[in-house]
């Protein structure tokens, strides 16, 4: 039995649209001609997702607020005894977002044939990343299933509430540069045409500053339009530019090189791979397997390219801290954590240490940031309003030579 949406028609005419469960679109029809509905289309919830994701999409995906909602709630009725097709069904049944709904009637009538959760959750990889489906894998081959939920829980709650700190704090900044840009363009655009215009019609020469103001101020006014055309032009060039594996690994070697940056850049990644490798490996997922799911959390190239290569001298019989420590990209601390687990037996416990650590660290050095940025723009844009105002002023304070 699968999960289906329908378009459907009822005795009035009315166009009537949803979800419903059934073995084929054939049973479904029969379904709703049972219901007095005349099918206008019927379309399985897995063929739809799957046409969706080959296709350009703003939104391709479950976002991680629904996603931590959605984890969190199986496992809370896993942990109850529910059976888990009925523990699917009344999660789709509490969550508002159709698509959310749709995908896991989908999930659900995937188990409902026989097929295991991860399984289900394989016919959705774009809502369901490769860390999620292999921790629930090994859940379900350990018959620990419930408490692979629990830890993917805390995983993507902890995770999105990283996310959303990282993302309010960047909120009063960008919203600075924004009302900044707009009031300086504003000033060049409007009111310095009517203030300088005064000065234009002296025989004297105008100070330097004032003739770039009068400059800047014609060239935005007669070429806006390029202005955004060459800014938008400029933004995708980079963007397509990062999209190749040469100038992308480039940057972000640049990045590491950077003193603040760089920091700043190997412990989000550091953190993202710790957590992730102690969610696997805690969960029963062999090592190497857990090596590669967790490379591909790693944004930085580079960094991503060091555990591919400490994966292989595993294989080959090497330790994961000396393996990782060869590349020297990575924190001395979450090597050492590591080389600890690995002596001690106990490899999930040190990689969650490593990985508080690494969170605590990072969210102080944004902080830090975010301290000093905040201050920082309020000086510079005050630094643009005083050269304009001193623009102004110049000529005014030389009237006399002006007239003369």
């Amino acid at each position: 039995m699968g999960a289906f949406e329908y378009v459907a028609l009822d005795a009035t005419g009315k166009e009537a649209k949803g979800l419903i469960e059934g073995d084929t679109p054939r049973h479904v029809r029969q379904i709703l001609r049972e219901r007095r509905l005349l099918p206008v289309k019927v379309t399985e919830v897995a063929q739809r997702e799957a046409r969706r994701q080959r296709s350009f999409s703003l939104r391709r995906g479950m976002s991680p607020a629904e996603l931590a909602l959605v984890t969190r709630q199986l496992a809370s009725l896993s942990q109850s005894g529910l059976p888990l097709e009925e523990s699917l069904l009344a999660v789709s049944q509490q969550n508002d977002q159709p698509r959310t709904k749709s995908i896991l009637l989908g999930v659900r009538g995937k188990v409902m044939e026989g097929h295991t959760l991860a399984d289900g959750l394989g016919e959705f990889p774009q809502a369901f990343p490769d860390l999620y489906r292999a921790t629930i894998a090994a859940g379900e081959q350990s018959g620990h299933l419930d408490v692979v939920l629990e830890r993917l829980a805390d995983y993507t709650e902890a995770r999105h509430e990283l996310r959303q700190r990282v993302t309010n704090a960047m909120i009063y900044p960008i919203a600075l540069v924004v009302m900044a840009i707009g009031i300086i363009s504003f000033m060049l655009a409007s009111v310095v045409p009517k203030i300088v215009q005064v000065f234009e019609n002296t025989a004297a020469e105008l100070p330097a500053l004032t003739r770039g103001l009068i400059s800047t101020s014609d060239f935005l006014r007669n070429h806006w339009f390029l202005v955004i055309v060459a800014v938008g032009a400029l933004s995708w060039g980079t963007w397509w530019l990062l999209q190749r594996e040469g100038p992308r690994r480039r940057y972000h070697r640049t990045l590491l090189a950077l003193p603040i940056i760089g920091r700043l850049t190997r412990g989000i990644n550091t953190a993202r791979f710790t957590r992730t490798f102690s969610i696997l490996a805690g969960s029963g997922v062999p090592i190497l397997e857990a090596m590669k799911i967790s490379a591909g959390v790693i944004e930085n190239l580079p960094m991503r390219d060091a555990v591919t290569d400490a994966a292989v001298r595993v294989r080959e019989g090497g330790s994961i801290s000396k393996s990782l420590e060869m590349s020297k990209l990575f924190p001395p601390m979450m090597i050492h954590l590591i080389a600890s687990g690995e002596a001690g037996g106990k490899l999930g416990e040190m990689l969650k240490r490593a990985a508080d650590g690494q969170e605590r660290e990072v969210d102080g050095l944004i902080a830090a940031l975010l301290g000093i940025l905040q201050p920082l723009l309020i000086v510079l844009m005050g630094g643009v309003v005083l050269m304009i105002v001193l623009a102004i002023l110049l000529p005014i304070f030389e009237i006399n030579n002006l007239i003369r």
